[in-house]
């Protein structure tokens, strides 16, 4: 499973970070499961300072997230499914506390090996992360007082995901699904995809709602589009007709309409979006 040697999935703003969001790569053991730990780099204070929404793409991951309040001792975890399109993390205004966040981002198809259950019905939901990876979540959560450092409990918890890692439960279908939309950049009709690995349709559908919480088609549509929003953030050559032929969209129309459908904003808005955020940071 070296999927993620070819595909690299990215957020609205993959280019920038700051004590309360950096991002980390996993062991070697777990690269092909996990996309990355994630989180402030320490607890910090929020203050009175209005704190705008960001736009929340859909990455093709899905994640947990442990945020710890030391104010009011509190401890706070949810699980997010995968989403297919792009929402705005609420606006925050300030509740002079002092927090940390961490969390686990899985790969589409990887969160199953590690989950109590299946991923059915998960798809754009916040979920008690303890339904879906109770021993997960029971092991990490108490060190979360005492270990701080994002970089203190990243090996920790790695140990803890790789004695829960479960690799027999790796679907054949699945695998074989998964090579032929990256290698075709989610450019496959299911059909075809269903003769290239010689199982119906129907079985294909069943096993991506149970594996991943989506189906065939809306997960190779989202790749197509993480692969054209990395094209267009990263190739300094990137030209829009390019792509059309590419990634085989029907026309320039059709891939900036698409783009936006799923990101919220115009190609040219989140580009410069995402450039402005690197500047703003230097």
């Amino acid at each position: 499973m070296d999927f993620y040697q070819i595909y690299r999935p990215l957020t609205a703003t993959p280019l920038s970070g700051d004590e309360t969001y950096q991002e980390y790569e996993p062991c070697e053991a777990l690269k092909p499961y996990i996309r990355c730990f994630w989180g402030s780099l320490r607890p910090y204070t929020e203050t009175a300072r209005h704190h705008a929404a960001e736009v929340v793409i859909p990455d093709t991951c899905m994640d947990i997230i442990f945020q710890t309040n030391f104010t009011n001792n509190h401890l706070y975890n949810s699980f997010c499914g995968m989403n297919d399109s792009s929402f705005y993390s609420q606006e925050k205004t300030g509740e002079f506390c002092t927090i940390s966040t961490f969390a686990i981002r899985f790969y589409a198809w990887s969160a199953v090996l590690f989950s109590d259950e299946s991923m059915r019905e998960t798809k754009n939901g916040f979920f008690d992360a303890a339904c879906y990876f109770s021993k997960i979540v029971k092991e990490i959560e108490p060190f979360l007082f005492d270990i701080t450092s994002i970089e203190q409990r990243i090996p920790l918890a790695e140990r803890i995901l790789l004695r829960h890692l479960h690799p027999e439960r790796k679907n054949r279908i699945i695998t074989d699904c998964m090579a032929e939309m990256l290698r075709h950049e989610g450019r496959l009709p299911v059909d075809w995809l269903a003769r290239e690995v010689h199982v119906s349709r129907r079985q294909i559908e069943r096993v991506f709602q149970e594996n991943i919480g989506v189906t065939p088609k809306k997960l190779s549509s989202l790749f197509r589009y993480q692969q054209v929003w990395r094209d267009a953030l990263f190739n300094k050559n990137f030209c829009v007709q390019d792509a059309v032929s590419r990634f085989g969209y029907t026309d320039q129309a059709h891939l900036l309409k698409d783009f936006k459908k799923f990101h919220s904003i115009t190609l040219r808005e989140a580009v410069k979006k995402a450039e402005k955020n690197v500047a703003f940071l230097q």
